[in-house]
């Protein structure tokens, strides 16, 4: 599918353990009636078999909706279940690989965390870049160091395709992360695991106010 740089608005990823008390279906589902917009299924520690089996119910609970759903890393399992695409990091398959193996159809995403990373992609193979991390997060142990709205608003200005903030962001940073230039913003904890996935999505969607 075509990717509309709208699409990378409210941008969801899911952690298995913080979306303990909705399940990860339940909660997806409630963030999207609250106004996320795009989907990533991150869950490091399934096989591929589990990321199918999953996939195949987020589908289905997805359906009509519109939004993107991407698998993350997990190339295989993004075929397989035959999702919209697959976002990758500067450490997994690289994205010309994800590229050849899913076809010009499909969404592939790629994380960068610095000028060199950003500068080296071809948008003729990636469609989206996921920049960070912006500040420190829980929910990714092995992150890069951190770049801040500094960093993040001189990484977007040299992205030749659509960028969506990622790291330690909340509601308060929606505004802040769109000033920098991103499309969007990513987030985990700031819906995964929150009492109520999507008053949490519609309170990030009006922090976003009208900008774009």
């Amino acid at each position: 599918m075509a990717l509309n740089p709208n699409d990378l608005r409210l941008y969801l990823v899911t952690d298995p353990i913080l979306c303990a008390e909705h399940g990860v279906i339940g909660t997806v589902a409630a963030a999207v009636a609250g106004g996320v917009t795009f989907v990533q299924l991150r869950d490091k520690t399934a096989s591929t078999a589990d990321r199918v089996a999953l996939a195949g119910a987020l589908k289905d609970a997805l359906a009509g909706t519109g939004v993107p759903f991407v698998i993350n890393d997990d190339v295989t399992a993004a075929k397989a279940a035959d999702v919209d695409g697959v976002h990758v990091g500067q450490d997994d398959m690289a994205a010309a690989e994800a590229r050849a193996i899913l076809g010009p159809g499909k969404i592939v995403g790629l994380s960068c965390e610095s000028a060199a990373a950003v500068s080296a992609v071809d948008p003729r193979i990636v469609d989206y870049l996921g920049i960070g991390t912006v500040f420190a997060t829980a929910t990714k142990a092995d992150h890069k160091p951190t770049i801040g709205m500094d960093g993040l608003a001189a990484l977007c200005a040299l992205a030749p395709v659509p960028t969506v903030a990622i790291g330690g962001l909340k509601a308060t940073h929606a505004r802040d992360a769109q000033m920098s230039g991103a499309d969007g913003m990513a987030v985990v904890s700031a819906i995964c695991g929150q009492p109520d996935p999507e008053k949490a999505a519609k309170e990030i969607n009006q922090a976003m106010g009208d900008l774009r």
